[in-house]
């Protein structure tokens, strides 16, 4: 067949059946992504004959004599095509992994395409930027700042990566071939509980191509837990890579390597296995009742109750709730649920691994390759210098890569074979075996005088950790959180995180506290409108503010500083904005309007320790090389690590050369998880920047024979009293004394400040079909010192959009045997173009924190007050309470008839 790729005619003949996509990057066009293989995400998206398609769903065939041309071929980094200048000029992009997507997408768009985005863009998903920047990209606004020497912070400067991420030229995980390179390819289990009793592997064995079939017998005998944290103790060694025993339909159960994608799952359906199958429970309440299946039974000294299959409980209390209740006017209490939550980033989990001089080298998609690399080296028994774990760039994450689940399988393959090995999920993977957001139950009794005063907090949470206890019991702690934001002498806190037979939960943006904070802050609505009281006035009279202790589980001292009063400031600025008058769309009859709020505090960085190590030296090219080993998967640490050195060091981004996120290149880094990538790993590339700078400077002021306070430093230079040396000067001069300009600095997770949130909404219900449609979005955000206002509005954009998921549509669902039956992006229902609102994003001018320059990472926390804002709203609008999420039309309309409110005109 004869093909023409970005103007290159060649013939080759596509494998029988194969996809544009896998064809275009077996051509080494890695441009081209996969996010889904359904034609759902369009990350594939290619033009043929100038047309957009989705060349996942694409036979390579059809390309035959047509002019196929990939993101790579649109235009170069000297050379951009318009719409990628757009595009790296909004910027319209965080992780880029859809980029590619949605400029071939947008750069075919008529006019009236162009007027009709939510039409034009429905076949292309994007989990990160909550849209806005899109639409800004494709209508050519400009926000990226060009930043002056020793100014970058404060400035919206670019990425470093931009030219790359919007040609397609920045490399993700997977971005990559090699010679000899087996694929890996896993058997699932189709039972929630079974014993294994035998593994036949002779037939997949003989399948042509299949080198190996891996089952329980042939892997270590060594229990982890696949979480990162760098303490391991905060969470169960529950955990095999193979495991004779299954506790969830999707549990890996035999791994098989092959030399093809398709030969490796060939050779699955050939695996033959005898299960023995055991009862099982899928319900944390069922679960923890008298004679409910017990699921695990290796002991282990963290699981508090095995036989009741209960991970972790706490009970934790200040006060006499009792004795509050006791004086209370008024008693509100209400059970509130919450679902499985999925990441949905667009780059699949993936690892590829390969021996070198020796040593095994590991390429992954993951938040920490540093702790990566301790586990790998617990499993295999490997010396810290015989392995190297390294990220490129990393398409999203949101805490779904803060764990070690496809790392070990290509780890195992290489050491096994000494050959390269790669293991990629599919998207039905990604909801069937990976790590969703914990399901949570809560009730919360709130007891208050009439005044609004709180004089009683009590909280009952019971999550579903899921068939293994990874985060089980770190997001349990981190619930304490919503209870925190309030004053009260009296509060009382119950929790349990249960094994159940269903996928494992995990770590997902707002990390334990977003579910709690949707039933609190629901809970403090409801008791506002039993009170009479404005529920914006409600929070205000008892917020906590400067001077207060951070109650939650326990009242003893903590590393938190909050000296300002960032929270009032956020629901002042909310109330403002809410108030002024409305500009609202012509909706015709039968349509409710409803307005609520709803306010979160967060810690910007987690309780267990957090370090991070940044290296800094200047180049005899002249330039500065920062390294650190924080991954960039969209939350923009990486611009703002620039951002830091570059200020300290008195130049321009363009000066600054970042190496990331590589084991052998980077100081151990906890990783990017929890708002720590700026605020733990910013302050280490602060401290090392300012050390290098001091060196320079009093190796100047030597060479000059001024003293040290009259030097200072510029982009190129510094200037000692009236003499000027340039920076090629000292370099050299250095150089032939021996002395590099060089240093290396940690910093750690403490002292830690906090960041806050206040989130309102306007919406609009049919009271016929239960439909939402948001007029207004506004949050306001204590952000401390900004480090750069266009990636702060974008983190917000995006938490706000996730969140709107979170509340409105997205859930996984079971089968009575506890099979997920919604696993890809078509019946799940991430938000598209059109699902979400632009958000007025509100900064509050805060500079209390003990983060680099006073800055806060605010990535995370924003996501936890939009769920309780949209569901206060609905009640305002409707008068029912709904407590149960997602808000799917078809759950407010079964119930819009116990009242009948009276619609607009």
């Amino acid at each position: 067949m004869t093909y023409r790729v970005n103007g290159k005619a060649f013939e080759q003949e596509p494998e029988p059946g194969q996809c544009l996509r896998t064809f275009l990057r077996s051509l080494g066009h890695y441009g081209v992504k996969k996010g889904c293989d359904a034609g759902d995400c369009g990350a594939c998206t290619v033009w043929l004959d100038g047309s957009p398609v989705h060349s996942c769903i694409t036979p390579a065939f059809r390309a035959d004599g047509h002019e196929v041309t990939t993101i790579e071929g649109l235009g170069s980094p000297g050379n951009l095509h318009p719409m990628q200048r757009r595009f790296r000029d909004a910027p319209g992009f965080q992780c880029g992994f859809c980029t590619a997507g949605m400029i071939m997408t947008s750069a075919a768009f008529t006019e009236a395409q162009k007027a009709n985005l939510p039409r034009a863009l429905k076949g292309n998903l994007c989990r990160c930027t909550g849209y806005r920047a899109i639409e800004d990209a494709v209508n050519g606004v400009v926000g990226v700042e060009t930043a002056e020497p020793g100014k970058a912070v404060g400035t919206s400067v670019g990425a470093p990566a931009a030219d790359d991420v919007v040609t397609g030229r920045a490399e993700f995980t997977m971005d990559t071939g090699m010679e000899g390179m087996l694929h890996l390819k896993v058997l699932h289990s189709p039972h929630a509980h079974a014993r294994i009793v035998s593994i036949d592997r002779t037939a997949a064995l003989a399948v042509p191509g299949v080198h190996r079939v891996y089952t329980w017998e042939d892997v270590p005998r060594r229990r982890f837990t696949t979480a990162i944290h760098t303490d391991h103790l905060v969470d169960p060694d529950d955990t095999l890579i193979l495991d004779d025993t299954v506790r969830f339909v999707g549990q890996r159960v035999a791994a098989v390597l092959a030399d093809t994608p398709g030969a490796a799952e060939a050779g699955c359906r050939k695996v033959r296995v005898e299960y023995e199958r055991l009862p099982a429970v899928f319900e944390p309440e069922e679960a923890m009742a008298e004679g409910a299946p017990q699921i695990h039974r290796t002991p282990d000294p963290f699981v508090r109750d095995p036989a009741r299959n209960i991970l972790l409980e706490l009970h934790a209390h200040i006060g006499d709730v009792e004795a509050g209740f006791a004086e209370a006017d008024v008693i509100h209490e209400g059970t509130y649920s919450s679902p499985r939550v999925q990441h949905a980033h667009l780059e699949t989990h993936g690892s590829i691994a390969w021996m070198e001089n020796g040593r095994l080298n590991v390429r992954t998609s993951s938040q920490s390759p540093s702790i990566a690399k301790v586990k790998l080296s617990h499993l295999f028994g490997l010396r810290p210098d015989q392995l190297r774990v390294f990220c490129k760039r990393v398409g999203g994450g949101f805490g779904g890569k803060q764990e070690v689940i496809s790392e070990d399988l290509v780890a195992l393959a290489t050491l096994d074979t000494g050959r390269p090995a790669c293991f990629e999920y599919t998207r039905e993977e990604e909801f069937t075996t990976a790590s969703p957001r914990h399901p949570m139950t809560l009730t919360v009794k709130l007891g208050a005088r009439a005044d609004g005063t709180l004089t009683a907090v009590q909280v009952r949470n019971v999550s579903n950790t899921g068939a293994y206890g990874n985060h089980g019991g770190e997001t349990l702690y981190a619930g304490g959180a919503a209870v925190m934001l309030y004053r009260c002498p009296n509060k009382k806190y119950d929790a349990y995180s249960v094994y159940t037979n269903t996928v494992p939960s995990g770590a997902l943006r707002g990390y334990g506290m977003t579910q709690p904070a949707f039933a609190m802050e629901s809970a403090m609505h409801e008791l506002a409108l039993a009170l009479h009281m404005d529920p914006l006035e409600l929070r205000r009279r008892n917020i906590v503010r400067p001077g207060d202790p951070l109650v939650a589980l326990h009242d003893g001292p903590d590393d938190v500083t909050f000296t300002e009063d960032g929270l009032a400031k956020c629901i002042d600025l909310v109330d403002r904005a809410m108030a002024r008058p409305a500009q609202e769309p012509d909706l015709g009859p039968g349509w409710l309007i409803g307005s609520g709020v709803a306010s979160s505090l967060h810690e910007t960085a987690p309780p267990t320790e957090h370090v991070s190590e940044a290296w800094v030296t200047l180049g005899d090219d002249l330039v500065y090389e920062v390294a650190v080993g924080t991954a960039e998967f969209g939350e923009g640490t990486s611009t703002a690590h620039v951002q830091i050195a570059a200020g300290q060091l008195g130049t321009t981004p363009s000066r600054i050369r970042l190496v990331q996120s590589d084991t052998d290149r980077t100081g151990f880094d906890t990783g990017a998880f929890a708002s720590a990538g700026l605020f733990v790993s910013g302050n280490a590339v602060l401290r090392a920047s300012n050390a290098v700078r001091d060196r320079i400077l009093e190796f100047a002021a030597a060479h000059t024979g001024v003293h040290v306070v009259m030097c200072s430093m510029d982009d190129d230079g510094v200037t000692c009293g009236d003499r000027r040396v340039s920076l090629a000067e000292l370099v050299a001069l250095a150089r032939a004394r021996g002395i590099r300009f060089t240093a290396a600095r940690k910093a750690y997770g403490s002292p830690r400040s906090v960041t806050s949130n206040t989130q309102g909404f306007r919406i609009a219900v049919h009271r016929t079909t239960g439909e939402i449609r948001i007029l207004y979005s506004v949050q306001a955000t204590d952000a401390g010192v900004v480090i750069n206002p266009q990636q702060v509005r974008g983190q917000v954009e995006g938490a706000v959009a996730q969140g709107i998921g979170f509340a409105l549509t997205e859930n996984f669902l079971l089968d009575a045997d506890g099979a997920v039956v919604n696993p890809n992006f078509r019946n799940y229902r991430i938000p598209a173009y059109a699902d979400v609102p632009r958000t007025e994003v509100l900064l509050v001018d805060s500079a209390d924190s003990v983060g680099p320059l006073r800055s806060k990472g605010m990535a995370e926390c924003s996501i936890n007050p939009v769920a309780p804002a949209l569901a206060n709203a609905l009640q305002d609008a409707t008068g029912i309470r709904y407590r149960a999420l997602p808000l799917t039309p078809e759950r407010i309309y079964s119930r819009l008839g116990e009242k009948q409110p009276v619609p607009e005109a």
